[in-house]
């Protein structure tokens, strides 16, 4: 074989496509032999040329495999010796490469089997040998044999990493530096325990050179092989950069930045940048790095694309990336140097710079968005004038930013209305369709949060919105009907003039059923379901089944994001129904399999499950469609009730099983829904003779589903949307439905409060904020927040001693190095807590430091700068007045002291002096002789009629007639401003009946009382503020 084989070989390698081809059939019939390794063996010993021993070795390596078993010792033995000969004596690098790629496949043979013990100790030899080929050949076979028998090196660990720094420290050669710097990077890959991992750190200061060589050389391909690696070391857990951050932002920075580069590498450096703000955001603050990252990132926004360049590698979408990253995790730190760069380019003599300058403020506009309300008007001046730049570019940037500005700045961003409006009209006439579309989504986002402020726009938007829906290409008909939404939701019944047209032309969408009009066709559907909602019940039934129709046909069309915008129509018509014989929304006739088996939502649905992977968040119309299936699926049970009952078990499986599902999306719906089901389930069983027993068992489903989200779900949102469940429960049903779970509930609100739960754990345990303020999500925590008044209502004083347990949690979001958003979330909740515990308040702990504590709370936040802050703390020191006992009276000055300055001219919001007056009503009412009501009445009549917070006005009126039927002598001095006010609180559309009657009342004691006296006060009055009053005369 030997021979014929040799021949073969040097045929196989002939320029002759025909003869190479005979040889290739020929050796794959001869390969089937075990004898063929022997003759390879000796071909890669003595073939006269190279390129013969290389292929017989290349050959072997494919051969090998599958008869080394086969093979006896004696020759197992002849090959590891003829392949290590090979490697120490073969003259040709390419031959002893291939020689080290058959090492590598029979080392995960004979190695692990214990019949190679000399390979590691001679390929440390090698590695250390004088020969510079020797030692770079060793760390290949080091790179190689890690995929293969990475646990065999193990015991040489250590040894092994110093003789990698070694290596890539190689003064002599750089192609021992480049092979080492590959080893680093399998090494690193193979790597798992964290004590081995934070031994790598040292090797960062000789990769960063190494990377730097390359690049000065144009191996750029090996240069990549160093961000590799930091991306290795970045996204570990253990703390493996510490100050050597510092050198690779700037290294990544600099290759960033340098335009000779290929596109992948730099972006594989803006990458990395990317990845140290995601997973490092708090050493890059620590070392002062976010201003030197975008003052390099912000220009690459005006970099110019290269048109032949894969948009996913542009450095100008890259460094969006980075900058977005950033401003989600540093706020504070972004805002300043963004709003520098976009004044400065927004002057720019290159409309590059110019479309940046707006750009950047478009991106920042989710994470900043905080601190961007506090600055629309310079923001919104640069964007509006770049909305009138001479430049398409930049135009359309303009728009994707007000866009942006409308998505996340609300409600802040539509009381600029007047002058944003005007702009995104004009705009909607741009010469430009990629203007135009910007313009749609920006008209769309901005709209969507406006109510009546739309009115005076409704007619020139809607003239320009129809005319381009008939004449515009479908791109643009897909933005504009969304536009259309938008205006319909804001417009709500202004809307009706203008539904029959936009339902006339929906119908022709609703019929394409060509691929490339589907997006239209679902955009179409969707704005039906919102006008529907806008114009109601009486409108739609006549009409609706030409729709009803056309939406089930689109099921069978198999695109997702129709099915997903289909679920959601079907969803608002069941709601605008709201019908309990189920007609309106009639999937039992159906024939239809995806409307009977809830398409795009069965429990049955496999297709596309995958397994909960923490912190891994993936997209695809499939999910959107799923998730859009699990809410509409509750919007049914939620408005037809009663006749959902046929679907209500599987739906309940359903639920149950998407309450798991590996996306937080469908699982966010599924928790949703499943309080939909709930009230169906009420609904349905509570006439029936079992319905308690079964209604009971879903309940029992749901709180189970509810409690163990609340501290094993990985997603806020979804914990948060848990946690609202419950107190909504808790409100409909009562304490007597939740008590058996009570102790759970108690216990997942602690974990939470503690930031112990599985979605408030770091995704990065080495990053731990350097000034103590432990991230966490006010979403989040307003609704855990918001369980301790829910407990507390239901079971009143009861309530006592499991607020004990959950006190000091509660107020550890109430520290000064706490934002002031938690603060006031702790203040609101105590609030409501007083409230609805009542007396035990201020007494179930021993002495009053319980309550001191609380006071000192709320008087510091009745000066806080925060308007929220100061009327919460209002509302709350007022129920701790009036439920803190005897304990609290030793306050009242501090507190009439706290309070008087929202009664002045200095407090700019209404509802803090409405919450304000509603706590001295209750000091009032819970302690009079304490207050000092000569000075103390004044202030509050002066504070009157309430004008924002009128859930205040049944303390604070009830206190004025009280005062008023006990004819106390400091109230009857002011009767005639009281009159005044009592007028002004009769013709109040806002007020409530019973309010109305409560002064109604005390008015009647008045004329009563005094009876002519009151006819110069009534007098005074207008004459509609004078009847309305003289109305409630005879109700004494």
């Amino acid at each position: 074989m030997a021979q014929s084989l040799e021949l073969l070989l040097i045929q196989f390698l002939m320029p002759d496509n025909d003869a190479r081809r005979q040889a290739e059939e020929q050796i794959k019939r001869l390969a089937k032999d075990p004898q063929v390794v022997p003759a390879l063996v000796q071909h890669l010993r003595t073939a006269k040329t190279p390129n013969v021993r290389q292929l017989a070795a290349v050959l072997l390596r494919k051969k090998i495999t599958g008869h080394w078993a086969k093979l006896s010792p004696q020759l197992k033995q002849l090959v590891k010796q003829s392949l290590i000969e090979s490697i120490t004596m073969e003259h040709s690098p390419p031959v002893r490469r291939a020689s080290a790629n058959v090492v590598s496949i029979i080392a995960k043979y004979a190695v692990t089997a214990g019949e190679w013990p000399d390979l590691l100790p001679f390929l440390f030899q090698c590695s250390q040998s004088a020969q510079e080929d020797l030692r770079e050949v060793a760390l290949i076979l080091f790179s190689s044999l890690t995929e293969t028998i990475g646990n065999a090196f193990q015991p040489y660990f250590v040894d092994l990493q110093a003789l990698l720094l070694k290596c890539l420290q190689d003064e002599a050669s750089n192609r021992v530096r480049v092979a080492a710097l590959k080893a680093v990077g399998s090494f690193l890959e193979f790597t798992s325990d964290g004590d081995d991992l934070v031994k790598f750190r040292q090797f960062i200061p000789s990769i960063l050179n190494v990377a730097r060589q390359c690049l000065a050389s144009g191996e750029e391909d090996v240069a990549v092989i160093a961000f590799e690696i930091f991306d290795e070391l970045i996204e570990s857990p253990a703390p493996l950069l510490g100050d050597s951050v510092k050198s690779i932002v700037q290294f990544a920075l600099e290759v960033s930045s340098s335009q000779n580069l290929e596109s992948n590498t730099r972006h594989q450096a803006i990458q990395i940048v990317s990845w140290l703000a995601k997973y490092k955001s708090n050493s890059l603050k620590k070392y002062k790095l976010v201003i030197p990252i975008l003052q390099v990132m912000c220009p690459l926004l005006a970099e110019s694309n290269n048109s032949n360049e894969d948009d996913d590698l542009a450095p100008d979408r890259a460094a969006a990336e980075v900058i977005d990253t950033i401003a989600v995790n540093l706020p504070k730190h972004v805002l300043p140097a963004i709003l520098e760069f976009s004044s400065l380019s927004s002057q720019d003599t290159n409309p590059k710079f110019r479309e940046a300058s707006v750009t950047a403020l478009g991106i920042v506009s989710e994470g900043c968005v905080d601190l961007m309300r506090d600055k629309l008007e310079p923001v919104l001046h640069i964007v509006l004038g770049a909305l009138r730049d001479p430049e398409q570019m930049v135009r359309g940037a303009a728009s994707f930013a007000l866009g942006q500005f409308a998505e996340y700045l609300q409600p802040e961003i539509v009381s600029h209305y007047e002058s944003v409006l005007p702009c995104i009209l004009n705009a909607l006439e741009d010469a430009s369709d990629e203007v135009k579309e910007k313009s749609y989504y920006a008209l769309a986002a901005f709209c969507e949060n406006m109510g009546e402020e739309i009115l005076p726009f409704l007619d020139p938007l809607m003239g320009k919105l129809l005319a381009a829906l008939q004449s515009s290409p479908r791109n643009l008909q897909e933005t504009c009907m969304s536009a259309i939404g938008s205006v319909a939701s804001a417009a709500e019944q202004a809307f009706i003039p203008y539904a029959e047209r936009v339902l006339e032309l929906m119908k022709l969408f609703m019929v394409l059923t060509n691929d490339e009009d589907l997006q239209s066709r679902a955009r179409a559907t969707e704005l039906v379901g919102i006008v529907a909602m806008c114009v109601g019940r009486g409108r739609m039934e006549p009409i609706i089944h030409p729709f009803m129709e056309a939406a089930v046909l689109g099921f069978g069309l198999e695109f997702s994001e129709l099915r997903e915008y289909t679920h959601g129509f079907f969803s608002n018509v069941a709601e605008i129904m709201d019908d309990d014989d189920g007609s309106a929304v009639d999937i039992d006739e159906s024939d239809d399999e995806n409307i009977n088996g809830f398409g795009g939502v069965s429990s049955d649905d496999e297709a596309h499950d995958e397994p909960r992977v923490r912190n891994i968040s993936i997209r695809t119309g499939v999910l959107d469609e799923k998730a859009a299936a699990t809410q509409a699926l509750g919007l049914f049970a939620l408005h037809t009730k009663n006749s959902f009952a046929p679907y209500l078990e599987e739906s309940v499986k359903i639920l149950v099983k998407h309450s798991e599902y590996f996306h937080e999306d469908v699982r966010l719906q599924a928790v949703i829904s499943l309080k939909h089901i709930l009230t169906a389930a009420h609904a349905i069983f509570c006439n029936s003779n079992d319905g308690q027993a079964k209604a009971l068992e879903i309940l029992d489903r749901v709180m189970n589903i509810y409690i163990k989200t609340m501290t094993e779900d990985d997603d806020k949102e979804v914990v948060a949307q848990a946690c609202m469940s419950v107190a909504d429960i808790i409100k409909d049903y009562g304490y007597m439905a939740v008590e058996p779970y009570m102790q759970r509930l108690v216990d997942g609100t602690l974990t939470l409060l503690r930031e112990e739960a599985a979605c408030q754990q770091p995704e990065n345990d080495s990053d731990i904020d350097d000034d103590g303020d432990t991230a966490h999500d006010e979403v989040l925590m307003d609704a855990v927040s918001d369980l301790l008044p829910a407990f507390a209502k239901a079971m009143g004083p009861h309530f006592a001693p499991i607020f004990a347990k959950l006190f000091e949690p509660l107020m550890k979001f109430a520290k000064s190095s706490r934002p002031p958003q938690d603060r006031t979330m702790v203040v609101a909740s105590l609030a409501e807590v007083a409230q609805n515990m009542g007396a035990p308040i201020g007494g179930y702990v021993d002495g009053d430091s319980f309550l001191q504590r609380l006071m000192h709370l709320v008087l510091k936040e009745l000066a806080s700068s925060d308007a929220t802050n100061r009327r919460n703390a209002a509302f709350c020191v007022g129920e701790l007045c009036k439920n803190g006992g005897e304990l609290s009276v030793k306050y009242y000055g501090d507190v009439l002291r706290g309070l008087y300055p929202l009664f002045g001219d200095s407090e700019p919001d209404n509802a803090v002096r409405d919450n304000a007056a509603g706590a001295v009503a209750r000091m009032i009412m819970t302690y009079p002789q304490s207050i000092p009501l000569n000075q103390v009445l004044p202030v509050l009549l002066k504070a009157l009629p309430l004008k924002e917070d009128h859930e205040e006005s049944m303390a604070v009126y009830s206190c004025i007639s009280t005062l008023l039927f006990s004819s106390n002598p400091q109230i009857l001095a002011v009767v005639p401003d009281l009159v005044n006010v009592f007028a002004q609180v009769v013709v109040s559309p806002v007020e409530s009946p019973e309010v109305k009657a409560e002064i109604g009342r005390a008015f009647s004691h008045l004329v009563s009382q005094y009876g002519q006296q009151m006819q110069p006060l009534l007098s005074n009055l207008s004459p509609a503020h004078a009847n309305a009053l003289a109305a409630f005369a005879p109700r004494s």
